[in-house]
């Protein structure tokens, strides 16, 4: 009989072997990570200090950010504690908490980007009605599920994951304990759990994208119909964005939980993970802050309260806006 014995540990092979590529990879890991905590937590403290801006949109927007924040720290600093120990160990407690939060997470960013497209929706297709549909009542109860929802189904992938028995072999061929990497490795058969990853996450991605697409439908139909060109260039620079970043996150979360296994190989795993995992963080302050006049408005007025920060009168930046 083979000695089955139960694994306590995984080994996360990362990127690469040669410490001089780890250093690297650190720098620049941690580089992006700094830079994405800043631009996140700037635009909450913008939003949050400006009472012109509570408002649905930035209601959302500022639970988006949050769950930017938390999805990029669960994975890269530990890859980053990792390369620094050079180190590939998580412990098995630490690989199902991982798991959990990077699907709390993705599920996070998945909904309030759905919740966002219809908030757009009602905005520019309902302008005169837009306080009734999207009162604050709506916009609670919106967040509530976003945030249950994420929850219900991150606890649902993990048991799914994690009532499979993992015995002889612990290596996981990733810079993160994903599902798809940690499904190749379990003594027992896998194939009901690979089904539910599959039909979960096709079902939900096709959930969302058919909002989505039709609002987007009646949204660029009502834009293609205002006759100021000025309206339709501000219509179109507040949407764009937000389907830029969706398009960007589900098509590749989908190559990497759905695709056929003809197309397995390490290093389009790990590319397809970073584009899921850490560039919709980098993406969203990005063009929604930069973008963004009312942000970069609030965030002059929020750096005024720092007597060391210089920036540009609020005069003129009022009069640019």
């Amino acid at each position: 009989m083979v000695n089955k014995t139960t694994v306590t540990g995984f080994v996360l092979l990362g990127f690469a072997s040669l410490r001089e590529l780890q250093i690297l990879l650190t720098v620049v890991f941690l580089s992006i990570y700094l830079v994405v905590l800043m631009g996140n937590l700037l635009l909450i403290l913008a939003v949050a200090h400006n009472l012109h801006l509570h408002s649905p949109m930035y209601f959302l927007f500022v639970n988006l950010s949050i769950v930017d924040a938390c999805y990029i720290s669960t994975t890269v600093p530990k890859s980053i504690v990792n390369s620094l120990m050079d180190s590939k160990q998580i412990s098995f407690s630490g690989c199902v908490t991982q798991v959990f939060l990077v699907n709390l997470c993705a599920g996070g960013e998945l909904y309030f980007l759905t919740a966002m497209a219809y908030n757009h929706y009602a905005a520019i297709c309902h302008p005169l009605r837009y306080q009734l549909i999207m009162n604050w009542n709506v916009c609670f109860q919106t967040a509530a599920a976003c945030w249950v929802t994420s929850v219900t189904m991150a606890m649902a992938y993990t048991l799914n994951t994690f009532s499979l028995h993992f015995c002889q072999s612990n290596v996981i061929e990733q810079y993160f304990c994903d599902i798809p990497q940690l499904l190749k490795i379990p003594c027992t058969d896998t194939a009901t759990a690979q089904i539910f990853v599959f039909a979960s996450t096709l079902s939900l991605g096709s959930f969302c994208s058919i909002i989505i697409f039709v609002s987007y439908v009646y949204i660029f139909s009502a834009v293609f119909k205002i006759q100021s060109a000025q309206a339709q260039q501000k219509a179109f620079s507040t949407c764009t964005p937000h389907l830029t970043i969706f398009c960007l996150f589900i098509f590749t979360a989908s190559f990497s939980y759905l695709r056929p296994k003809t197309l397995l190989s390490p290093i389009v795993d790990l590319l397809a993970a970073v584009l899921y995992t850490v560039l919709p963080p980098i993406m969203n302050p990005i063009i929604y802050g930069l973008r963004n006049k009312d942000i970069q408005l609030a965030l002059a007025r929020a750096l005024t309260n720092f007597p060391c920060i210089s920036c540009v009168s609020l005069e003129e930046m009022d009069w640019k806006h």
